[in-house]
């Protein structure tokens, strides 16, 4: 077990590290990309899909392999619910997770006055208030987890999970960050919040995707989409779990796969 936590503690780690460096060099105050990029929009939807490029990259890695990189409380806790991760194990998976996420915020302190013109790459509410932050958040994890469990259960798209995340997150970081700065993540946002002691409205980030999350999980339960079902709690190498640790606890050949 300790290999799998192991790998997701490291690949949430890779996801804050690098992920949150591309918003500081994307919109610190100083940067050229802000110069040669002046719309906000554009560097949002640029780093959007450079964000969701990282992640998909680390689903494709050896950490992919060992764990499957879920690098998201949301994912494992999505998994647990659908029946394929052991709660324990889920349990483990968040708790490295968040570790990771602390870990991986420490080197975004190497952007010095960079980093903290944009607070660590924090996500906290826009003007229009946390309220409005968390109904952002639930509809961005929504989005999330329908696409994710929709692309994991049907056949012909299962291969290429990894590669929705950059044009989902350019999407939902271009059309929601105005509202909350687009977490769907509270690992991603700890980690930034801890290290640079940045607590505004921190439960935002916690209560919105949670919301998203449940939500995400009864849209999925509509016709049609009920009929879909992942083989394994992983997004990308599905046939490697020696242990069977990732096929959860319940038999997969209960339902039919459309496609």
């Amino acid at each position: 077990m300790w290999r799998l936590y192991l790998s997701e503690c490291v690949g949430t780690l890779l996801l804050v590290a690098v992920g949150c460096s591309l918003v500081v060099l994307d919109f610190a105050k100083g940067s050229p990309v802000v110069h040669a990029l002046p719309s906000a929009a554009g560097r949002r939807a640029l780093t959007g899909f450079l964000f969701g490029a990282t992640g998909g990259s680390i689903a494709l890695s050896p950490v992919g392999r060992v764990s499957g990189a879920h690098i998201n409380p949301i994912v494992s806790l999505a998994f647990w619910r659908r029946g394929k991760l052991a709660p324990e194990v889920a349990v483990g998976y968040v708790a490295a997770q968040l570790v990771g996420a602390v870990l991986g915020a420490l080197p975004l302190l190497l952007w010095g006055r960079w980093a903290a013109s944009v607070h660590l790459a924090a996500t906290m509410p826009g003007p229009a208030g946390p309220w409005v932050a968390v109904l952002g958040e639930v509809g961005a994890t929504m989005c999330l987890v329908v696409g994710l469990f929709v692309f994991l259960g049907h056949r012909r798209l299962r291969r290429f999970t990894p590669g929705l995340f950059a044009p989902l997150y350019a999407f939902l970081v271009w059309a929601e960050a105005p509202l909350s700065g687009t977490s769907t993540n509270p690992a991603r946002s700890l980690g930034p919040a801890l290290v640079g002691h940045t607590w505004t409205a921190w439960w935002v980030d916690w209560i919105g995707p949670l919301a998203g999350l449940v939500l995400g999980l009864a849209i999925l339960q509509l016709p049609r989409l009920a009929l879909l079902e992942e083989e394994v709690a992983k997004l990308y190498h599905f046939h490697w779990d020696p242990h069977g640790i990732l096929h959860g606890t319940r038999p997969s050949a209960s339902r039919s796969l459309p496609g």
